[in-house]
């Protein structure tokens, strides 16, 4: 199975014996007296012995994966060799191969919507006679459906591998490879295909409105973000092992992030103010997230038992179920931060409806819906602006400046002072 550092072993307290323990493979392993100094060595040594087990039994996925890609049968070369064939074999190749700690990647949804859009079209056509026409066909059909540009690129650059990956294996003539790059992605305005529009930064005084109505601790994860510009991803998988305090500004070295498949190192750098958010979170288990769905969770139990007007009836005092079928996370992830900010957003609109409707106002000033993503593209923006865009570049991790152009809008203000100077 692969490493899931998100379900690390509790420290927990058998409280009839007074004795700490953890449950290790559905088997309890005592420590000794709960919070005594052998106990918490005993729990050290554990977590120790256990994120070896979580590391080899990884590899040993990552090995096997590679395994099955190799052993993968291929069909025979063939001139009667289908498309739909061609798609089954680059399948298997693909689930080997777009995987990042044991786990699929995004990438590999990428595939399959590209698999799924040719052999819906071509899939009992033999596969050398797949040419720049059938593409061209399916680059028109995608467009048309309603996909924006950018994806419509992209699928059909997963077809041109597929047929590469064809050609490789020697199951598809060297020609059809040749003959599919000549077709070209399509070209903003000269396309019928949607245009995606860019991630712009979100403004401070829309984050500010939406704080109050955050979880306190995705409330947190949103200051952090915005004072040192890290990924969502990169937010939700925060754990005090991964932060360096030994000098000044504090180094966190996130174990995943999105470049690491190109072998570069990312550090995200935390300062004074982004440390004050932090701290309070930093003292736990030193490979617990920092932040908690199922910390969250109790938090806002609290909160309702503490707010409720009337007695707690005896029935009512718990009501929690054995054995739940969903249980809270102990770790966010890009979509459940979102979908929490999406929340926010929502009910802080309602509450500005209510309070419109109560003035008699027919227009209340609404917030717009935003997205983790754009807390970067502001920090990038602010950065760029004070600093320039090569502090941008380092402090955002991108390997070129070009990317970081992306985010980093020009700000006009300056455009506007100097156009006042020159004329």
């Amino acid at each position: 199975m692969p490493a899931d550092f998100s379900r690390v072993p509790k420290y927990c307290c058998h409280k009839a014996r007074g004795l700490a323990y953890v449950r290790d493979r559905g088997k309890v392993r005592y420590l000794g007296k709960y919070g005594s100094p052998e106990s918490k060595e005993a729990y050290t040594r554990f977590l120790t012995e256990w994120q070896a087990r979580q590391k080899e039994a990884y590899r040993q996925t990552q090995v096997e994966c590679e395994a099955r890609r190799a052993d993968a049968p291929l069909p025979e070369p063939s001139p009667e060799l289908t498309v739909i064939e061609l798609c089954a074999a680059y399948l298997v190749h693909a689930q080997g191969y777009y995987r990042k700690n044991g786990l699929p990647t995004r990438t590999l949804d990428q595939v399959k919507q590209a698999i799924r859009a040719v052999k819906d079209q071509h899939g009992h056509q033999p596969a050398a006679a797949f040419g720049p026409q059938k593409l061209l066909t399916i680059q028109g059909h995608l467009a048309a459906s309603g996909a924006s540009r950018g994806y419509v690129n992209k699928l059909v650059g997963e077809i041109k591998r597929l047929f590469k990956w064809g050609v490789s294996r020697e199951l598809v003539p060297p020609n059809v490879q040749i003959a599919l790059s000549t077709v070209e992605g399509l070209r903003m305005g000269r396309s019928a295909a949607r245009e995606s529009k860019a991630i712009q930064p979100v403004a401070d005084d829309v984050v500010d409105a939406t704080l109050p109505h955050l979880p306190p601790i995705v409330a947190d994860m949103v200051r952090f973000q915005r004072l040192t510009g890290c990924r969502p991803g990169e937010v939700c998988q925060l754990r005090p092992a991964d932060v360096d305090r030994s000098a000044e500004v504090w180094e966190y070295r996130p174990r995943s992030h999105k470049t690491e498949h190109h072998g570069r190192q990312r550090t995200v750098y935390i300062g004074p103010q982004a440390q004050d958010v932090l701290r309070p979170y930093l003292l736990r288990e030193a490979e617990a997230h920092c932040f908690s769905p199922a910390e969250s969770e109790r938090k806002r139990h609290v909160e309702q038992r503490a707010g409720r007007k009337t007695r707690v009836q005896p029935s009512q005092r718990n009501r929690r179920k054995a054995g739940p079928k969903r249980k809270p996370r102990t770790a966010y992830d890009r979509n459940s931060y979102t979908r929490a900010i999406k929340r926010a957003v929502e009910k802080a609109n309602a509450e500005r409806r209510k309070e419109a409707d109560q003035a008699g106002e027919d227009c209340p000033a609404l917030l717009p819906h935003w997205h983790p993503n754009q807390l970067r593209h502001s920090a990038a923006t602010r950065i760029r602006r004070e600093y320039g865009l090569e502090a941008a570049q380092v402090l955002l991790g991108h390997a070129r400046a070009d990317v970081t152009e992306i985010y980093a809008e020009r700000d006009s203000k300056l455009a506007v002072e100097v156009a006042k100077r020159i004329g």
